[in-house]
């Protein structure tokens, strides 16, 4: 068919011009829908697809709709790298995501390999459009350790990392990592990395063994050139769920990370930790009859924090068991609960390489309904400072039905410590030791930020099992707080919880200090 020049003919009628139109429109038509039919492509031929607020909502739908098929490595070279060999492979700065661009952060990668056996696809989200990133042979650079047996093979990904000027305007500091499972942890200015914390706990402790949920696939939306924050997106899959993931990081003096979750089950989840945070605790000042080291402290995290819902402030110190330990706490949503590191000097450890002091504390603030349920936390002996023996997170006490969506968000604060207002006592240290005939424990608790007058305060103290004693309440001068001791005596009893807090009248006036003790 031909098609006439529209210029010609300028008598033509109305219905003419009309028909005209109409075969102009048909035309574009075709031509639009054979183009949208093609996968949009960058400068460089790398394919592109749509991406939006329900891009990663879908596909977790899909997802769990469809048998759990597991991702491994398929290359037994990488299967079988030792610690060092990893180690040996290292990204190109050159080949950072928006390193040549205005952008406020970028992003680089990490190889798949040693205990990182699960590929992950990265992905970067610009203007509506996604495009996956495939690593090239200039990626990572390969050292003596692997440059024989990983030469002209391809790496596939584990993971990314975020830098920033955190610290100082001519500095990129990382200060955000997706690696390994669910897991990923962050750091506010002036922290080191200690404690992490994951996308979902299922089966925790559980005698059938815990499963580990992977983040399979992340997308990042690229920032503006004034962003304070870098949106996240991330694809969760294991046999018994699979997830959407929106996580909005602002590093800073904080860094906040706001979650917002939607689990697509695949059985019904009557076992799942929300908001898991995993951190390490071997021992410090309360109690070191097991151990023998030159440093006074050695920990990611010293206690659990939690704003009951009533507004109750409690504080859980941790310890190092002799046998799993699993405590519970809380029959509704807290205000907020973490894993905190309240031990702030060097004096504190005498460690002049690892500066636990130095380590961020984790503080989750529910942004949504989370309903019934409890803060569990769980502590796993450990002899060894390189394992992770602390995790604490929300149990949900509904069962969350197969095939049935569960959404939920949540505020993350990587920071030294919680502002939490108004200001009250705070526990800064707890001490126990046996008492001269051996019958007794003696507890000695710290408080700051009550002042050092002690004229109308008093101590209420309680205990699950045996018969307290001796107590005393004194100024300190050690700490310019106060200090409350007591004696218990357990008979034959095998645990007792303790609960301590200071009052003013019928007015606390300190947060509530809670210690389990054990006869092991």
């Amino acid at each position: 068919m031909t098609i006439s020049d529209p210029l010609q003919g300028r008598g033509k009628s109305i219905a003419g011009r009309g028909w005209w139109l109409l075969v102009l429109a048909i035309a574009f038509s075709c031509v639009a829908a054979a183009t949208a039919t093609r996968p949009a492509t960058d400068a460089k031929g790398t394919p592109r697809y749509r991406f939006d607020g329900n891009t990663v909502l879908d596909l977790a739908r899909r997802t769990a709709g469809s048998a759990f098929v597991p991702k491994r490595l398929e290359s037994p070279a990488l299967q079988q790298l030792t610690y060092d060999q990893y180690r040996d492979i290292r990204f190109n700065p050159e080949a950072s995501i928006w390193r040549a661009e205005q952008v406020p952060f970028r992003i680089e990668l990490f190889p798949a390999g040693f205990l990182f056996q699960t590929p992950v696809t990265v992905s970067v989200v610009e203007g509506g459009l996604a495009r996956d990133i495939v690593p090239r042979a200039d990626t990572f650079v390969l050292g003596g350790y692997v440059a024989k047996q990983l030469a002209n093979q391809p790496l596939p990904l584990s993971g990314l990392r975020v830098r920033t000027r955190l610290n100082s305007r001519s500095v990129w500091d990382e200060f955000l990592v997706f690696q390994g499972a669910s897991y990923f942890r962050a750091v506010a200015r002036d922290t080191l990395y200690g404690l992490s914390a994951r996308g979902l706990a299922v089966r925790t402790a559980h005698p059938t063994g815990e499963e580990f949920p992977a983040f399979t696939h992340f997308w990042i939306e690229r920032p503006s050139a004034n962003a304070s924050s870098i949106v996240v997106h991330a694809l969760l899959d294991s046999p018994s769920v699979a997830g959407a993931y929106r996580f909005s990081i602002t590093p800073g003096v904080e860094t906040v990370t706001d979650v917002d979750v939607t689990l697509f089950p695949r059985v019904a989840l009557d076992n799942i930790g929300i908001a898991p945070l995993t951190s390490m605790f071997l021992f410090d000042e309360s109690d070191r009859a097991r151990i023998d080291d030159f440093r006074d402290e050695v920990h990611d995290s010293d206690g659990l924090q939690i704003v009951m819902a009533s507004g109750e402030r409690v504080w859980r110190p941790l310890k190092n068991p002799t046998q799993l330990q699993v405590s519970s706490f809380t029959s509704q949503a807290p205000r907020g609960f973490g894993l905190i590191q309240r031990s702030r000097r060097v004096s504190d450890y005498h460690d002049l390489e690892a500066h636990y002091e130095q380590r961020p504390s984790a503080w989750i603030e529910p942004t949504s309904d989370w309903g019934a349920g409890a803060v569990q936390l769980f502590e796993i002996p450990t002899n060894n400072e390189t394992n992770d023996n602390i995790v604490a997170f929300w149990r949900p006490t509904t069962v969350i039905a197969e095939g049935k969506p569960y959404h939920l968000s949540y505020r993350m604060r990587w920071t030294k410590q919680p502002k939490l207002t108004p200001a009250i006592g705070k526990v800064t240290s707890t001490r126990t030791g046996p008492s001269f005939d051996g019958k007794r424990r003696i507890f000695v608790v710290e408080f700051t930020g009550t002042g050092r007058e002690i004229e109308g305060l008093r101590i209420d103290l309680g205990t699950s099992s045996g018969k307290l004693s001796n107590q005393v309440l004194q100024p300190s001068p050690l700490t310019k707080g106060v200090r409350a001791s007591f004696e218990l005596e357990p008979a034959n009893a095998d645990v007792a919880e303790l609960r301590l807090r200071l009052m003013r009248g019928d007015k606390p006036v300190s947060e509530t200090w809670l210690y389990r003790w054990t006869a092991s």
